[in-house]
């Protein structure tokens, strides 16, 4: 993949790439002049045809979200998801923070396609440095002429707000952000009706993360076509991946959605293989919400149609955890719980229980006191979680089961030697550590 040419990263490492001056020396904002001379159905039309799809975990297509606002509306809000609460995502953080103008110029072609009058972006509470480089970009946009009224003197107003969550995983999902913005607890709503005809104050509301907004003023300026050039039909578009764990080059790629998670691994242009050449145990592609592969699964492409052949959830964030040989996967099994665990609102009992009782046996089973019918209890625990089996408000639930269900599936016989192993290890460990 070295003679992949960025898109979305391409003014990243640029000196002052935040600012409005070098952005648009660097060719930004011209596709806002060119949208703004299109009709907003012609803007949505060609999202369409690029079959952009959302980069924030769900791959649902854009234009087409964007479709399902009614024609009659007399106010339309756009919500912009920058919460980036996935572990271990980073990569809207890093557009964020190296190309805000980006975001901006995406944001209001978005608006204006789907005739907003308000955009609000949802930034996570601890990105307090980033806080204040997309404010100074906004006001930079204000002062152009690119927000406010009378756009470019095209007649089209646009105001845009940066609204501060509070830190709160389930804020990701599209109505608790809402709630949230609306200064409600961040619960998720009951739909229908979805944001597209009742959402912010109840009124018609688009919600994109910032990754698939960041796209659009290519797709405008470059055509639909250029934009299904890259990757394959379906995983059409630039893609940005974020690797960590214990790889010689952990961070935030971009590339076409033909690579593998072999090629996030070990390419030279991502991560350039494992510290102390380490075996990889396993990994979670997706952000840990999707599920986890084996060391022997890394050929799955990373792009939208591939997990499902590995029995994950999707592809998600394209933000990878790699597990290195030397890992106790009852640690890994432990985390993932406990994130869930804590991260579930409550507001669905099945969540709310599902989630503790899976941490609780988890815990125990890292512990060494797992007992012979725990990983049963928690497999099946896990299968009655999330909207997919029809039990949920959102879908966290699914979120929390699918890394378990897969873990146990795929590891089950070193967890039920560790369960087996259970009173030995107990033995060796004096009380204060057993259940630490």
């Amino acid at each position: 993949m070295g003679d992949y040419e960025p898109v979305l990263l391409r003014n990243v490492g640029v000196e002052g790439a935040a600012t409005i001056g070098v952005y648009k020396k660097r060719g930004g904002y011209r596709a806002l002049a060119k949208a703004l001379k299109m009709t907003p159905d012609e803007v949505v039309e060609e999202v369409k045809a690029a079959a952009l799809r959302g980069r924030g975990g769900a791959g649902f297509p854009a234009g087409v979200k964007w479709g399902f606002l009614p024609k009659d509306r007399d106010v339309t809000y756009l919500c912009v998801n920058g919460d980036e609460s996935e572990p271990p995502t980073f990569s809207n953080r890093v557009l964020m923070e190296n190309d805000p103008h980006q975001l901006i110029e995406g944001t209001i072609i978005s608006a204006y396609a789907t005739q907003s009058s308000i955009a609000y972006v949802y930034l996570r509470v601890e990105f307090h440095e980033l806080f204040h480089i997309l404010q100074r970009a906004i006001d930079e946009a204000y002062a152009a002429g690119y927000l406010g009224k009378n756009i470019l003197g095209s007649g089209y107003d646009l105001e845009c707000y940066i609204h501060r969550g509070a830190g709160a995983y389930i804020c990701g999902e599209e109505t608790g952000l809402i709630e949230s913005i609306e200064g409600k607890r961040g619960w998720p709503r009951n739909k229908p009706p979805f944001p597209a005809v009742e959402g912010l104050f109840h009124k018609p509301t688009v919600v994109n993360n910032v990754e698939t907004l960041c796209n659009v003023p290519h797709i405008i300026e470059r055509g639909a076509g250029w934009f299904t050039g890259i990757g394959p039909p379906g995983s059409s578009g630039p893609k940005l991946f974020c690797v960590c764990g214990p790889v010689n080059r952990p961070g935030c790629y971009e590339g076409p959605m033909t690579i593998t998670v072999r090629d996030l691994i070990y390419g030279d242009a991502y991560g350039q293989g494992m510290i102390g050449d380490r075996k990889v145990k396993a990994v979670l592609p997706g952000g840990i919400s999707m599920g986890i592969l084996t060391g022997d699964e890394l050929d799955m492409k990373m792009d939208f149609a591939d997990p499902a052949e590995y029995g994950l959830l999707g592809l998600g964030t394209a933000a990878a955890v790699v597990v290195s040989e030397d890992t106790d996967i009852r640690v890994v099994l432990r985390s993932i719980a406990q994130f869930f665990a804590h991260e579930s609102c409550g507001q669905c009992t099945q969540c709310r229980e599902g989630t503790s009782w899976m941490y609780k046996i988890a815990r125990r089973i890292a512990a060494g006191e797992g007992g012979p019918g725990d990983l049963e209890v928690m497999y099946e625990t896990a299968g009655n979680l999330g909207m997919m089996p029809g039990l949920s408000i959102c879908g966290l639930s699914d979120g929390a089961a699918f890394p378990i269900r897969t873990l146990i599936e795929k590891f089950r016989g070193e967890l039920e030697q560790h369960v087996r192993e259970a009173p030995d290890e107990i033995e060796q460990r004096s009380p204060s550590t057993v259940r630490s």
